[in-house]
């Protein structure tokens, strides 16, 4: 894990030849500004106080407007370094958080609200731009400029030098105040702004749902109430601002006014200071004021930046809450393996790549298994069972048993609390999760059509280059011919969000033409036909069938049909494995199967 200015220290060392070019600029952003003032005074000197002909003085004016264009370009100059210091900075972190959702362990990945995850990605993303394009470029003229026109106010009069060396400190001190009282706001808003994204997005994926079941109009309280939320949130980081914008104010006349009161004295009671001098000065200090008056504005934008970028950060991090989750599930004595490169290393260890080990069907072994969701909650407990390779493997059991909870241990989607699945005699976890999940194939309820073309949508299991005939062949091994030649572009048909729809069992044969292309050797399904009609269903288990004739298959089913011909029946109740068998073995000795053998006789079951 980083520490907590790792990902500031990584996107700065990147900018480090524009921070160079932009102190440069900024140095000569303050002599510019310097000489702007002594030109003009010399002008003003000689035009009302030695009354010389405007002859006399176009010389100086024709250099008074090339320092002014030289000074609007160098403060063009900074202001464009920043906004590509920002383009940089944001590009980096969005590349770092896409790379972190996609290259993070799928328990990991099942974490969190997906809405949240998108303001973090988007908006606090966009939210830091501030610190690199205004706080930045301010930061680095403050830390010069005011240097310079002190440099010059000194050896022009020390009175006026002292007040405003004495007078300065005043602004930064308020800015960190306010700025640490900025930052934690910030952060208030930007988990309010999670909460509300998250919220949101729910809502609008189960807005069907919700208007089903009457609730749409408290789920649209709640929405109201997470909005106002960031309201406040937001509001409270704008009162900030307001009040910061008074205080310096404030701070800037008080000074400016200690500042032309001391020349007056000198100039006109005491008459130690010439005109030329004075109005030097005059014009000097509004700027040297201006500068830390900027910076303190930018330095609330840094701050309100820094609040997102701490949010970025949180993400790019395992966070002790995951950590926490995770540690628990991997039992006492393992070791936290936190990314990609960690899991690759371990693999590496052992001496053989994880491809070897996949060549057949694998051996599965559970080992005294058990698994809960949280404190007080439901629990899965499951002793010694091992699977041969290619053999086929039924999960049984009433609604709330445990069988999806267990086929989620087998895939690795969860980790268990204590025990360990053994995959050909070695430990799940030691294993490169994507090499894994690179020979499994996991087929859901409500397999996920996303929203592209047909063939699309196939050519996502493949994990090789495939050609239009390996997507057709899939097609027709999962019995999906007949539905693609019916379409009006066939595999080119738009479908899923925005496209075609597809039904139940379209879907579910497109999750196995999706397996035909990746030829697994462990196939998982939870209830795949459920809510299928009985002659859809003995189309795709014929297909399965086919798939399974080389893998190890491991399914959780409901219907006679599917699991009477298994090797072995697994019969769960209450996150309790209570027999094993073939399904005449469980007829004659396990009644509870007997009875929802018959049960389900008698409502269709067969």
């Amino acid at each position: 894990m980083k520490g907590k200015t790792g990902l500031m220290s990584e996107l700065m060392s990147v900018q480090r030849k524009r921070l160079v070019l932009l102190g440069g600029m900024s140095l000569a952003l303050g002599a510019a500004i310097s000489g702007q003032a002594a030109l003009l005074a010399e002008a003003v000197e000689r035009i009302f106080v030695q009354r010389a002909s405007f002859s006399s003085v176009v010389v100086i004016f024709g250099v008074l407007l090339a320092v002014i264009a030289a000074r609007t370009l160098l403060s063009y100059g900074n202001g464009r370094i920043g906004l590509q210091m920002a383009a940089s900075a944001k590009t980096e972190m969005r590349a770092a958080v896409l790379r972190k959702l996609a290259n993070a362990s799928v328990p990991s990945a099942l974490l969190g609200q997906t809405g949240g995850k998108v303001s973090v990605a988007l908006d606090a993303v966009d939210e830091a731009d501030s610190y690199f394009s205004q706080y930045m470029p301010r930061m680095m003229e403050a830390a010069i400029i005011p240097i310079l026109i002190l440099a010059v106010v000194f050896t022009q009069h020390t009175n006026s030098g002292w007040i405003m060396l004495v007078t300065a400190p005043f602004i930064p001190i308020f800015m960190v105040l306010v700025g640490l009282k900025t930052k934690n706001k910030s952060e208030e808003k930007f988990a309010q702004l999670a909460e509300f994204s998250g919220t949101f997005l729910d809502s609008l994926q189960g807005l069907v749902s919700l208007k089903l079941f009457g609730r749409a109009h408290r789920q649209q309280q709640e929405i109201e109430r997470s909005s106002l939320g960031y309201r406040d949130a937001t509001m409270g980081i704008l009162r900030i601002a307001f009040t910061n914008t008074f205080m310096l104010e404030s701070i800037v006349m008080l000074s400016i006014g200690m500042v032309a009161l001391e020349l007056a004295l000198q100039l006109l009671v005491f008459k130690s200071l010439s005109f030329h001098t004075a109005f030097l000065i005059l014009l000097l200090v509004p700027e040297y004021y201006s500068l830390l008056k900027n910076t303190g504005t930018a330095f609330h934008n840094g701050r309100t930046s820094m609040g997102a970028v701490s949010k970025v950060e949180e993400m790019l991090a395992e966070t002790r809450e995951e950590r926490a989750i995770m540690d628990s599930r991997e039992g006492a004595g393992k070791t936290d393996v936190t990314d990609e490169g960690d899991r690759m290393d371990k693999a590496d260890k052992h001496g053989t790549a994880d491809s070897g080990l996949f060549r057949m069907p694998p051996s599965i072994e559970l080992r005294n298994i058990r698994f809960r969701y949280a404190p007080d909650s439901f629990e899965l407990a499951v002793g010694s069972l091992s699977f041969r390779p290619g053999e086929q493997i039924a999960i049984v059991g009433k609604s709330g048993s445990g069988k999806t909870t267990l086929l989620h241990l087998i895939a690795g989607l969860l980790k268990p609390l204590s025990g360990e699945v053994l995959v050909n005699g070695r430990p799940l976890a030691q294993y490169d999760e994507a090499s894994w999940f690179d020979r499994i194939s996991y087929i859901t309820q409500h397999p996920y059509i996303f929203a592209g073309t047909f063939a699309d949508n196939i050519v996502i299991g493949a994990d090789r280059d495939v050609s239009r005939a390996d997507i057709v062949q899939a097609a027709e091994a999962a019995g999906l011919a007949a539905v693609a030649a019916e379409l009006d572009k066939g595999y080119d048909t738009f479908v899923g969000e925005g496209g075609r729809g597809l039904s139940g069992g379209e879907k579910q044969r497109l999750a196995l033409a999706r397996a035909f292309l990746k030829r697994p050797n462990v196939i998982l399904f939870d209830e795949p036909t459920v809510g299928l009609d009985l002659q859809t269903e003995r189309v795709l288990q014929r297909s399965i069938a086919d798939l399974a004739s080389k893998a190890t298959m491991i399914t959780v089913a409901h219907r006679l049909y599917t699991i009477r011909h298994a090797d072995r029946i697994l019969f769960m109740d209450n996150g309790v494995l209570l027999d094993c068998g073939s399904h005449e073995e469980l007829l004659v000795r396990l009644p509870q199967y007997a009875e929802m053998v018959d049960v389900g006789r008698k409502g269709g079951f067969a």
